[in-house]
């Protein structure tokens, strides 16, 4: 099988990718990736001398690249995304862009070479569950910020080609993810690197707001088992439903660290914060047998000992920008 992952260089992408060639050897992988803020090289540095993964540095944007990519693979998997709620509410343009913009140009290719498509978008589509059940893959999507808007045109464009075209697609919405090699300025790497560096930790409001998390490797997991027995022209939700407040994940850490939680500090709370995400993956159980492997909290202190014997890692990525307690406020994201 040869697959195409676009933003492989990312968190997710990269680990994707390892654990694909680690369970499918004889499998070529070609990672296209821009290295925007997120993407790091350094995350598939093992696999420079693997015959079978091929780096490309360029972006889905570009039309006339990915027309002439696609044609050679059988399968690809789009995680190329701008992901950062607070840089989204800071400038939007960027995601339009990429998230919206690079979808088109990836359908565009797919539709002409009649490829398999594996569009990978997130749960924050469905917007904020407050009180009410979890989201299934027929619930109405109600996005709440810039960034969860273009993910759900996204989808929609995903959709829309399905219907018109015929193409050969999935669309995967995962509940929030954790795990080694996460970029620092999301919640649980920040969290961890502030403590080591002795900062405060920034809560947004009370601290109350819910999102369900999964370990990075059970996602990419259930991701490679769609690639394998998913349903084209389905959509499937992906969650361990660990269903915790913000401040609970950064009470975890710091106990984890044996640090004192009087390290926390409240900040105004971001725009448009939605108080609660919440799925329901049951049809992505039932159909091809799919179900988390790792404990929550054992996932988390291995994260916690990730970041703490990685340093070389992470050190090059951090700055005081990235820590910041409110980055969606820096002029410098506009």
């Amino acid at each position: 099988m040869k697959i195409l992952v676009c933003g492989g260089s990312g968190f997710i992408g990269s680990t994707f990718i390892q654990n694909f060639l680690k369970n499918n050897p004889e499998s070529d992988i070609s990672n296209l990736d821009n290295l925007s803020i997120g993407s790091n090289q350094e995350n598939l540095k093992n696999l420079q001398n693997n015959s079978h993964y091929k780096f490309m540095h360029n972006d889905i944007r570009n039309e006339a690249v990915i027309l002439d990519l696609i044609k050679n693979y059988d399968v690809i998997v789009n995680f190329a995304a701008e992901s950062h709620v607070d840089r989204s509410i800071a400038n939007p343009k960027p995601f339009v862009e990429t998230n919206i913009l690079g979808t088109y140009s990836l359908l565009e290719a797919v539709r002409k070479y009649d490829k398999f498509f594996v569009h990978v978008s997130t749960d924050e589509v469905y917007g904020d569950a407050k009180d009410q059940e979890s989201f299934n893959e027929l619930s109405q999507i109600n996005p709440s910020n810039p960034y969860s808007a273009t993910k759900a045109a996204a989808d929609h464009l995903v959709a829309s080609y399905r219907r018109t075209y015929g193409i050969k697609c999935i669309t995967t919405r995962c509940s929030n993810n954790f795990g080694p090699m996460q970029f620092p300025e999301k919640l649980i790497p920040k969290t961890i690197i502030r403590t080591i560096k002795n900062l405060k930790i920034p809560i947004y409001g009370d601290g109350q707001q819910i999102r369900s998390w999964i370990y990075v490797h059970d996602h990419t997991d259930a991701i490679q088992s769609l690639i394998l027995k998913g349903k084209p022209g389905d959509v499937y939700n992906i969650t361990s439903y660990e269903e915790i407040s913000n401040k609970t994940i950064v009470e975890k850490i710091l106990d984890i660290m044996d640090i004192s939680h009087e390290m926390i500090e409240f900040v105004p709370d971001r725009p448009g914060h939605d108080k609660r995400y919440s799925i329901d993956s049951s049809k992505l159980e039932k159909q091809i047998d799919w179900k988390p492997k790792h404990d929550f909290d054992d996932a988390l202190q291995e994260t916690v000992n990730w970041y703490l014997k990685n340093k070389d890692w992470w050190v090059p990525l951090v700055d005081d920008r990235v820590l910041h307690p409110q980055p969606w406020t820096l002029d410098w994201l506009k």
